[in-house]
């Protein structure tokens, strides 16, 4: 971010970071934020970091953390590739949804659950920043109060999920409807904004791209499932 801070100011004389007008400049800034946000194909350090995490510090990684770079993004989104934005943004939603599947630690769940949730906010950004920020809002809603259930059970793998039902029914209860809004199964809160997302990408004319991220948003519901 810093490098193409001072690429633009060195090509336009502006340290203004809403009037990055130098195209290499934009393209760095789009790939440093896409690595801070754990976009693919940035996104291996993710996975890792937050199975090397408690779940407390997992929880800040995938919900707090996210907060600065998607601030920076709408700060600058004027300014950002479109087609980067949109090529991460589907690149997220597939890896997100193809990585879960075969995992068995939640922890590496929730993080290809937040790379393919970003992939959908990505895909937006340039279309409609209100719908960006309204799926940021719920997403990091959602997924605080998953943790917190998470870290009550001390479930830390798909074995220790399916043994709450003796410590709390009302809690396993919850956590099933807040899993499967997170995967945007209607008539569920999570579902609002990608629906909203997918309609976007309909009247702009990027048909195949909505069902494409449709199809792959369908993976990420099966691995919420078998938590």
């Amino acid at each position: 971010v810093l490098f193409s801070s001072m690429l633009n100011a060195w090509e336009t004389g502006t340290w203004d970071i809403t009037q990055m007008s130098y195209m290499p400049s934009n393209a760095l800034l789009s790939m440093a934020l896409a690595m801070k946000l754990g976009l693919a194909p940035l996104h291996f350090w993710l996975p890792e970091v937050l199975q090397g995490s408690t779940l407390f510090t997992a929880l800040i990684i995938v919900t707090w953390q996210k907060l600065a770079p998607m601030s920076l993004i709408y700060l600058t989104i004027n300014n950002l590739n479109p087609t980067i934005l949109l090529i991460l943004g589907l690149l997220s939603s597939i890896i997100g949804g193809w990585g879960g599947l075969n995992q068995t630690q939640t922890r590496k769940i929730m993080a290809y659950s937040s790379i393919a949730n970003l992939g959908w906010m990505a895909t937006i950004a340039s279309i409609m920043t209100n719908i960006m920020v309204m799926n940021l809002l719920i997403y990091l809603v959602m997924t605080m109060a998953l943790f917190s259930f998470l870290i009550v059970s001390k479930s830390k793998t798909i074995q220790d999920t399916t043994m709450t039902w003796a410590l709390s029914p009302a809690m396993t209860i919850m956590m099933t409807f807040l899993l499967l809004s997170l995967g945007g199964l209607p008539p569920m809160t999570g579902f609002a904004p990608k629906w909203l997302i997918l309609e976007e990408l309909t009247t702009q004319n990027l048909i195949p791209m909505a069902v494409l991220m449709a199809m792959f948003s369908l993976l990420s519901l099966f691995f919420y499932t078998r938590l």
